[in-house]
């Protein structure tokens, strides 16, 4: 199973971040959950960190091509302190992240389940029963 990278690369030289130097401006830092991928003999299963945030803040899905999309979107927004009209503090906070995966040939993906609990995102990917070809083949009596 493998994430599917997308290249954010700058084409513009590292000298035009010296010519613009804005080192004095603090930048936000940005970190996606860590995931962990786990393969049995019968099954897959993908943890994804999410502390703090329910079932509602996730769309999972599989599209026609087989890959296993995981969205989070969480929005809060906090007012401390609000009086007749005007903020004496208000924070926002928006937080995003999606993930494709790339199943592979093996996974059931009709019978995939998703749920959240103790800050945790678990995929359940079973993988397609394996059919014992020579067990399959019908005997045929000769007559």
């Amino acid at each position: 199973m493998l994430p599917v990278r997308r290249t954010t690369d700058s084409w513009l030289p590292d000298i035009f971040n010296d010519f613009f130097d804005n080192s004095w401006m603090e930048r936000p830092t940005y970190t996606a959950p860590a995931i962990n991928v786990i393969e049995s003999e019968k099954e897959y299963d993908v943890e994804l960190a999410a502390p703090g945030l329910d079932k509602e803040d996730f769309k999972v899905h599989v599209d026609t091509e087989g890959n296993l999309h995981i969205e989070m979107e969480k929005k809060s927004e906090n007012n401390e302190g609000r009086k007749r009209g005007r903020y004496l503090r208000r924070e926002f906070s928006y937080e995003k992240f999606q993930q494709t995966l790339l199943l592979p040939d093996d996974v059931d993906a009709e019978k995939i389940e998703a749920k959240v609990e103790k800050g945790v995102l678990n995929v359940h990917l079973p993988k397609k029963e394996k059919v014992d070809k020579a067990a399959a083949l019908k005997q045929i009596a000769v007559k």
